[in-house]
């Protein structure tokens, strides 16, 4: 059906699709011919100057990471060699709230290493939950959007933020999670860190797998209740921020086990999920955790704006041994987060000290603002004056094979991909009768404030889609509470 209400790039022209990234087959990776993918996210990222779009307020530390467990069958990279020592910056922060804003909103929280490793810098960046909202990157802008202020009065609005979820029924799975126990971290000591995304390692054979990431807190996690987050919210906003640092200054090192799930390469074909979803999660049961090593925090930053603000991480930023995967979201990230460093920081924000590698630079980048060193001629390549050059198998790029058609479609279903089944999973097996009542109760409030017709009414669908009784509660109790 055709209307004279579609949707263009900035200079008018008509767009194919608001909801899905051109690929190669339905589970290829994405195209970069996609203009409006890249428009959608370049211009994303300029909508503001300084402050970062998501994760705006955060906090930092430095460390090292050690390593306990022999991994090197699974990968080459130098940074997860037996006996490997390390140093590392982490930054932890809020989501979609901007800076100045309560370290106790109901929300993701980031978790993003950065590995100065003998190979170069490797980060991994990643949030609190093992899981995401969104399965392409096409969605990101309007995901954080709904999160923000309105144009109107430049207020904070729920009904906004279940206008998308409710259309976005892929976000049920980390809604549920949001929404329970887990939603508001106590500190940033005591939650989790995950990679999200599925990753790809290749050994010295040349073989590859694919690999998820997960840093558990040996802290514990401990979360707070939406009572106890309110007061905070009022009395100390900055009480995580705050915790961090004190922590650490007398001499209380918060610390996490690294742990990973492999899967052969050859699984990911058949796999009744797809492992490429960032919406859903493996089986611990098919896939068990693997020990790696110790991630520790023992030393504070001497500058915020310095050190945390002008940090910066990107899932590109890879190393000898570690690659990307056919994830759609971590596809588009791998562009976007590197483009708003460009212009939030500068072209050369991977010369600041807390972005610097350890490891000698050997680019053919000149130039530009705020540039701190540069190479001497040759400043082009190929050269014949002895340059350095590209040396293919000590990058050990990690390769697969993908064919298709140009589309825009939905990944292929496999027989437990819905939308649906684990945010399910998770409300009645692994949640309590407890934190379920609690879930409710966070999502009666939340509701409440501010959500109204047609939402309202999406909204009680949503949950009734997850779990019928959860979702007949949550309606009585949003009906009783706003008189309706």
């Amino acid at each position: 059906m055709t209307s004279n209400n579609f949707t263009t790039t900035g200079a008018g022209r008509p767009i194919p699709s608001d909801e899905l990234s051109l690929t190669l087959g339905p589970d290829g990776p994405v195209l970069m011919q996609d203009f409006y993918l890249i428009e959608a996210l370049a211009d994303f990222n300029r909508e503001r100057v300084a402050e970062r779009q998501p994760h705006a307020k955060g906090a930092g530390a430095f460390g090292r990471f050690e390593v306990t467990n022999d991994v090197s069958a699974y990968t080459r990279a130098a940074v997860f060699q037996p006996g490997t020592t390390t140093e590392a910056f982490v930054r932890v922060a809020g989501n979609a709230s901007e800076r100045g804003s309560a370290d106790t909103l109901r929300d993701t929280r980031g978790f993003s290493v950065k590995f100065y490793t003998s190979e170069g810098n490797y980060d991994i960046v990643g949030n609190n939950v093992p899981m995401f909202f969104i399965r392409d990157a096409i969605k990101f802008p309007n995901l954080i959007r709904a999160s923000k202020r309105r144009a109107d009065n430049d207020c904070h609005d729920h009904n906004m933020v279940w206008d998308f979820w409710t259309l976005s029924p892929e976000s049920a799975h980390l809604v549920t999670l949001v929404m329970g126990d887990r939603g508001i971290p106590k500190t940033f000591r005591h939650m989790n860190g995950y990679g999200l995304h599925t990753f790809s390692w290749v050994n010295d054979a040349g073989e590859i797998v694919w690999v998820k990431y997960h840093f558990k807190s040996d802290q514990g996690v401990e979360s707070l209740t939406q009572e106890e987050a309110d007061r905070l919210a009022g009395t100390d906003p900055d009480c995580n921020m705050r915790d961090l640092h004190e922590a650490i200054a007398r001499g209380e090192h918060p610390s996490w086990s690294l742990k990973v799930q492999i899967m052969p390469f050859e699984d990911a074909k058949t796999y009744r999920i797809n492992p490429f979803d960032v919406t859903k999660v493996w089986p611990h049961a098919d896939y068990p955790l693997i020990d790696v090593g110790t991630l520790t925090l023992d030393r504070n930053i001497t500058d915020h704006h310095t050190e945390v603000e002008q940090a910066t991480f990107t899932p590109a930023s890879l190393v000898p041994g570690i690659g990307l995967s056919p994830d759609r979201l971590l596809l588009g990230r791998s562009f976007a987060y590197a483009d708003a460093h460009r212009h939030r920081v500068g072209v050369n924000h991977n010369q600041i000290p807390v972005n610097a590698p350890k490891v000698e630079v050997r680019s053919y980048t000149k130039d530009g603002a705020m540039r701190f060193y540069n190479r001497t001629d040759p400043v082009y390549v190929p050269n014949s004056v002895g340059g350095p050059q590209a040396d293919p198998a000590r990058a050990a790029e990690v390769r697969w094979a993908a064919d298709g058609h140009m589309v825009r479609a939905a990944q292929t279903l496999r027989p437990d991909d819905d939308d649906w089944g684990q945010a399910r999973d998770l409300l009645l097996n692994v949640m309590n009768d407890e934190e379920r009542e609690r879930l409710v109760h966070n999502v009666v409030l939340h509701v409440s404030d501010g959500v109204k017709e047609p939402v309202l009414s999406r909204v009680f669908e949503y949950w009734r889609n997850i779990d019928t009784a959860t979702g007949d509660k949550i309606e009585r109790g949003v009906r009783a509470a706003t008189n309706t």
